[in-house]
């Protein structure tokens, strides 16, 4: 999807919002100049528990590459991740704040790792600071943070790299240039789905002190302040509405991703969701283990599905894309696409294509082409761009906002919000602690 096909009104939807801190020019040092064609790029990783460490081995992949300093608010983890680094000759600084990480001169790029719930205030700030990032996926946690992380890119034209790294690899690009042939004939439903056989329930626990070396005040940041409770810290986070959005941001942004870049498609005219806690009713989580969301858009829908406990997806995959035509289906996973024709009279409508298979390793060229970016300056050559990240957070926020609300919703693409005022009320997440949205 190219930059202009997607553009958000940052000050339409930042209006009224009451946010009360901006990021002064002069928090950090001045902004760095571009790194010269024969410099490497000194990379630092904000969280490395999961993801963010992810990211950094394969960046580190790359031959101008250099990791110069950890940061994660577990000291624990960020001495195992160093202790790590340094078995293969690599001496890194450590940080248990984000803050001293950006006012590091010597770091050129910041990999943020986090969970959602911090992406947008570090980012922003990043940008401020004159680093480059490469954020995790979903951009923000809320739409309005989207809005915020687009605009800090605008304002301090940083390049700005987002984790879905699909979009680097060669079988995803030739299933959607299947898709855009028209071979297909009119594609008029969408199906995109996750079904996580292997998550289990997560049993209720007693709240705690938090683990030694743990600052959790740090990690709290701007979501609301509870006592420490094992379920809600590290991996699981996933599950409870302070910190992200369940299924439909952790794979949804995924997969929802190619759904939009296959149609060409900008924001739906509605969505309208349904699920709940029907695997683990009594469980710990908050976000639904079980939902369907269905999006409207001009001339065709699109479906999001995920359920937990269950391997058994459609089409025998646990996650994939499908886009169901007229003369035939295009299925496409991680691990390859295929074409499964319409058959009318015993007869074909079109010729099937059988799988084609994965070839290659899409995080290792997707932080690749983050550092190329880099260092050459062309920001038209990212893969994810922070626009393409705003988008299909944006469309995984208005399926949760469907569920959360009980409604089918309706989106004012001139006024860039719901006609509902309920669902408009979830388009901001609240911060807490003395936090405020940056205003851009």
């Amino acid at each position: 999807m190219k930059r202009r096909n997607f553009i958000f009104d940052t000050s339409t939807i930042l209006a009224g919002a009451a946010l009360t801190r901006a990021l002064p020019s002069d928090l950090f040092s001045p902004t760095r100049t571009r790194l010269g064609t024969k410099d490497k790029v000194n990379i630092a990783a904000i969280g490395v528990k999961g993801m963010g460490w992810s990211d950094l081995t394969a960046m580190l992949k790359h031959p101008d590459a250099r990791c110069v300093a950890l940061c994660d608010v577990d000291s624990n983890v960020l001495a195992e991740r160093k202790a790590e680094l340094a078995k293969t000759g690599i001496e890194v600084k450590t940080y248990t704040d984000y803050k001293q990480v950006l006012a590091d001169k010597n770091i050129d790029a910041v990999i943020i790792g986090t969970p959602d719930h911090w992406h947008c205030l570090i980012m922003a700030e990043a940008c401020a600071a004159g680093k480059d990032v490469y954020v995790e996926k979903p951009v923000g946690n809320s739409i309005r943070e989207c809005a915020v992380m687009l605009a800090a890119q605008k304002k301090y034209n940083r390049v700005v790299q987002v984790g879905q790294w699909q979009r680097s690899q060669k079988h995803f690009a030739d299933a959607v240039e299947f898709v855009q042939s028209g071979k297909l004939g009119k594609v008029r439903l969408v199906k995109t789905w996750s079904y996580v056989g292997w998550k289990d329930e997560v049993p209720k626990e007693p709240d705690s002190a938090p683990p030694a070396g743990v600052d959790y005040k740090q990690w709290l940041g701007p979501a609301k302040t509870r006592p420490f409770n094992p379920n809600r810290f590290h991996f699981n986070f996933r599950w409870f509405w302070d910190y992200a959005g369940g299924l439909m941001t952790d794979w949804g942004v995924h997969l929802i991703d190619y759904a939009l870049l296959g149609m060409k498609a900008g924001n739906p005219k509605s969505v309208m969701a349904s699920g709940g806690k029907f695997a683990y009713p009594n469980d710990a989580q908050e976000t639904p283990d079980t939902l369907t969301a269905v999006y409207e858009f001009d001339g065709f829908s699109l479906q999001w599905e995920h359920a937990m406990g269950i391997s058994g997806g459609p089409y025998s995959r646990d996650h994939g894309i499908a886009f169901i035509g007229n003369k035939g289906t295009l299925v496409l996973d991680r691990g390859g696409w295929e074409v499964i024709p319409e058959v009318k009279n015993s007869k074909p409508l079109m010729d099937a294509v059988p799988l084609q298979k994965r070839t290659d390793d899409g995080l290792v060229l997707h932080t690749a082409n983050f550092i190329d970016v880099i260092k050459s300056g062309k920001q038209g050559d990212l893969k994810a761009p922070i626009e393409a990240g705003v988008h299909v957070a944006t469309v995984a926020q208005m399926g949760n906002i469907a569920f959360r609300t009980g409604k089918k919703v309706f989106w004012d693409a001139g006024k860039k919000q719901f006609t509902d005022p309920e669902a408009n009320k979830l388009i901001t997440a609240q911060y807490h602690n003395g936090y405020r949205i940056p205003v851009i």
